[in-house]
């Protein structure tokens, strides 16, 4: 037997079209589905050789989740075809072809999330731009100014808390006592 290199070990990356169809063949049509989505993970255990048939070792896209799903419990599709990703121990599977409606779908998340990740970038460059233009423009007696006015408010804070609770404290204590279980009535006509 040839040795592999740690490259070749690492990262395997093969497409398959995964028959569904002779595996939820056999099953009530309530469990049609959830037998196809084991069914993919039982076909890539074989294939991409994970030896001690542990099913969480696979990991399914949302999209490749929700293309098994798009028609209910009832009626899985026939065959799917994916990529499936090896990398150590564990097997990431992406969907190959994708219906137009989980290609807008998809393409829409992306481009909220890049859009999210650039209004952030821009936040976190705002902000450390305001610090460094404050700490060059106060000088240190500023700051320890604000500090203590900061402490101060603080100290306040507690004091008031203080009174609160001790007031709370000397208020009567009239409530009536009630009983631990309710008493059932017979209904009134």
């Amino acid at each position: 037997m040839a040795k592999k290199t740690e490259a070749q070990v690492q990262k395997i990356e093969r497409e398959y079209i995964i028959p569904l169809r002779k595996k939820y063949r056999v099953v009530p049509r309530y469990k049609k589905t959830p037998k196809a989505v084991r069914a993919v993970k039982m076909f890539l255990l074989k294939h991409m050789k994970i030896y001690d048939k542990n099913l969480n070792k696979i990991k399914l896209d949302k999209y490749v989740n929700e293309f098994i799903w798009a028609r209910g419990i009832k009626k899985p599709p026939h065959k799917i075809k994916v990529k499936a990703t090896k990398e150590g121990g564990i097997v990431k599977v992406e969907l190959v072809d994708f219906p137009n409606k989980l290609k807008f779908k998809k393409l829409k998340e992306e481009r909220t999330e890049k859009m999210a990740k650039e209004i952030h970038e821009k936040k976190k460059a705002e902000k450390s731009l305001e610090e460094k233009i404050a700490d060059q423009e106060k000088p240190e007696e500023e700051k320890t100014e604000e500090k203590e006015k900061k402490a101060a408010v603080v100290e306040v804070g507690k004091e008031i808390e203080k009174a609160a609770a001790k007031q709370m404290k000397h208020q009567s204590k009239q409530k009536t006592k009630e009983p631990k279980h309710q008493r059932r009535m017979a209904l009134q006509k």
